[in-house]
């Protein structure tokens, strides 16, 4: 019974958190209301075999995802943390060590990782609300985040929203895109999105250029 009331509590205190960092910058945040467990999960569920390497989110707020991955098994030591909001930052530093907590601006993720280079990275699991962006700074993010990952990464968006959080047009012969069904116990109802590098296009432009 106190283990329920301490969660529902923690609950309540993130999505205050969460709804202060909202009304004080909307576009960043792009929610009311941090992701529900079922949505959590079916993003870290996305990740696939946890295998070796790090894994990287991106704006995990209060850390909804962040608990469904170390759920699955997940070592907290290969967690890298993220987020813009320094009053997030210092709560994931409290509630996650040892993982890595990085206070940067995740559109920037090759300077936000600049400490990690060299480290391989297994995947990247992002809450940012894409669609607030215009097209060209998404298609950097995830440009820039299979350079880190190289081609056996996988990365992870979810979306309110029925289209892709990365112009599928950019997809074409270089990623391949799967959405997940409607994630209907979330509110409201979203989806996940994830990508991966198109093996059969890269190797064909390999072939082309040789």
């Amino acid at each position: 019974m106190q283990g329920h009331m301490r969660n529902d509590r923690r609950r309540l205190d993130e999505t205050v958190r969460f709804l202060k960092s909202f009304v004080e910058s909307p576009r960043l945040t792009g929610a009311v209301a941090p992701s529900g467990r079922a949505l959590a999960r079916a993003m870290a569920a996305a990740v696939g075999p946890l295998g070796h390497g790090l894994v990287v989110e991106l704006g995990p707020g209060t850390g909804p995802v962040t608990r469904a991955l170390l759920e699955r098994g997940l070592d907290r030591r290969r967690l890298v943390l993220v987020e813009y909001d320094r009053r997030f930052c210092q709560m994931l530093e409290g509630a996650f060590a040892p993982a890595t907590v990085i206070e940067a601006d995740a559109y920037d993720l090759k300077r936000a990782l600049g400490d990690m280079a060299g480290r391989p990275v297994r995947a990247i699991v992002s809450s940012l609300p894409l669609l607030n962006q215009p097209p060209q700074r998404r298609v950097k993010l995830i440009e820039d985040a299979f350079g880190l990952m190289g081609p056996d990464g996988v990365f992870v968006q979810f979306t309110y929203g029925f289209l892709s959080p990365i112009p599928l047009q950019t997809c074409v012969g270089r990623y391949l895109a799967r959405c997940s069904a409607p994630v209907w116990r979330n509110l409201p109802p979203a989806r996940v999105w994830t990508y991966r590098v198109d093996a059969r296009a890269a190797n064909a432009r390999q072939g082309w250029r040789i």
